[in-house]
Parts: C-alpha cells; sequence; structure tokens
C-alpha cells in the first residue's frame, strides 16, 4: 500500500501547473487535477480495489480551492505519518512573466482582489510561502518554454531517464494524389529531369538502380542533396530539443514513382545511422 509515489503538484498560478501535470502523465504517472486535499486519504484507500496497480500518482493542488490553505499541511503530515513517499513540488515565476501569461490568456486570477491583477499575485504569493518553505523541489519556470518546462519535469519525475527522441518519418509522394496530410518538411524536387520521358525508364520506378543513376547524375541533384543533408542535419537537433515527438519530411515529385523515390531513399540512407526511430514510406509508387 504505502510503494505509491505521490507528487503534489502546486504553487502560483500562472506558473506551469497544468503542463507539469501534462509531462508526469507523459512519464506514467496517474494524474488528477484539482482534487481537494481533504478527499487525499479517501482517493488513496481506493488503491485497495480498482486502482491498485496504480504505483505513480499525480495531484494539481492549489488555491483554486478554498480550504486548501487551512487543511493541506494536516493532511500531508498525516499520509507521511501513514508511510507514504510524498513529495511537493511548488512552481513559481516572476511577477512580470505572470503579468503577461494572464493577459495572454485572459484567464481570471483565483485570488480576487477588485480585478488588481498584480495584487492578486502577490496576495497568492503571499499565502503560498509556507506551503514553498516545506516543498521538496521548487522551479522558477520564468525563463521556460513550453517543451523545456515539460522535459524538466520529466527528469524530476524520472531520474536517470534518457533524452527524448523524436520519431522521424519520410514520405516521398506525387503533387497529382495531394500533399500528404502528416507534412511537417515539404520538397518540391520536380526541377529535376523526370525519368518518366526516357522510354527504358518510364515503366520503371525510383528504387531501380537505371533510374537511380539518372536522378542522380544531374548536378542540379547532387548540389541538392549536399545541402539539403546540411540542413536537415541542422535543424532535427533542434525540432528535437523543443520537444516536437513526431516529424515527417514529405517528398513529392509529379506522379511520386521516380524522382521522389530515388531522392527519399537518399535522404533515408543519409540519416539511417544517426536516428533509430526512422520509417520509409512511398506513398504512391504505384500509382505515378
Amino acid at each position: 500500500m504505502k510503494d505509491l509515489n505521490i507528487v503534489i503538484i502546486t504553487g502560483l498560478s500562472g506558473s506551469g501547473k497544468s503542463i507539469a501535470i501534462d509531462a508526469l502523465e507523459d512519464a506514467g504517472y496517474f494524474c488528477v487535477d484539482n482534487m481537494p486535499v481533504v478527499l487525499l486519504p479517501k482517493f488513496l484507500e481506493l488503491r485497495s480495489g480498482s486502482m491498485s496497480e496504480v504505483q505513480k500518482l499525480a495531484l494539481g493542488m492549489d488555491l483554486r480551492e478554498k480550504g486548501f490553505l487551512e487543511r493541506y499541511e494536516a493532511v500531508f503530515e498525516h499520509l507521511r505519518a501513514e508511510g507514504y513517499h510524498l513529495k511537493i513540488l511548488f512552481l513559481e515565476a516572476s511577477e512580470e512573466v505572470l503579468l503577461n501569461r494572464f493577459s495572454q490568456t485572459r484567464r481570471q486570477h483565483p485570488v480576487s482582489t477588485e480585478g488588481r491583477l498584480l495584487q492578486s499575485i502577490r496576495t497568492e504569493s503571499a499565502q503560498l510561502q509556507g506551503l514553498k518553505a516545506i516543498a521538496d523541489t521548487v522551479i522558477d519556470t520564468s525563463q521556460y518554454t513550453v517543451h523545456q518546462l515539460k522535459e524538466s519535469i520529466i527528469h524530476y519525475a524520472t531520474p536517470g531517464r534518457q533524452s527524448h527522441r523524436m520519431q522521424m518519418g519520410i514520405i516521398s509522394f506525387g503533387f497529382k494524389y495531394g500533399i500528404p496530410l502528416e507534412t511537417d518538411l515539404l520538397m518540391d524536387v520536380r526541377f529535376i529531369p523526370n525519368p518518366y520521358f526516357i522510354p527504358e525508364l518510364k515503366k520503371l520506378d525510383g528504387k531501380d538502380p537505371r533510374v537511380r543513376a539518372f536522378v542522380r547524375k544531374w548536378r542540379e541533384t547532387q548540389v541538392f542533396l549536399e545541402k539539403y543533408y546540411a540542413l536537415i542535419d541542422y535543424v532535427l537537433p533542434l525540432f528535437e530539443k523543443e520537444g516536437k515527438s513526431y516529424l515527417t519530411v514529405s517528398v513529392g515529385c509529379t506522379g511520386g514513382r521516380h524522382r521522389s523515390v530515388t531522392i527519399a531513399e537518399d535522404i533515408f540512407h543519409h540519416l539511417k545511422g544517426q536516428r533509430r526511430d526512422l520509417s520509409l514510406t512511398h506513398r504512391d509508387i504505384a500509382l505515378g
């Protein structure tokens, strides 16, 4: 019963608690936001029944609950005395950043001070000083992007976890059949001379050595590949750093049978040694 790991997500309104809860859910936690603290002991009793498989629990608790300030200390002390592994993660941010976030989202601050947002922020901060003092971890999110905060929370929850790996797909396609809906990066290779107009190549596809030799023999193809390899090698780590989970590179020609297939194959083989989560699809190879 007491092997349950509990993380209480709390802190200032606008500091990123919802983002933190989403990150912990991605890390395998069972998450509940805005649970009344007085119900926490009863909620934990459910583990003896339908929730017995839950090993990691994250709960969002803050001043949205009117009785939170009066009750949290006694409840947390009781649970720790009962042997539960309870950690408190407190998020905060500077007044300037909080003002900017509330102005952008137009949310109402949970602490009402007759419409004066700055005073509401200061009142909430003062009221939560006692909780901040007993928190196991305090994170100032002022300089974090959404993705940086998520990564920080995941590392907090799962120490030693390897960095996020983006899944990447390469698709060849024909413009005559439409651009793939999942496309993130689009490359049009119709500037390359078309094997379709060479009688002995027309019925072949871009995986055939004869078509590949034709597509790759042109100076413009060689220069393009050199420059595109450099571009994609540069931007992929940046997309990954930003927290992107999936990236699809779509390479198109007229019918999706010759040029786009050859170029997509080349990009795939260029990246294959660098990336584990890589796939290649020739969507229209049988249609072009």
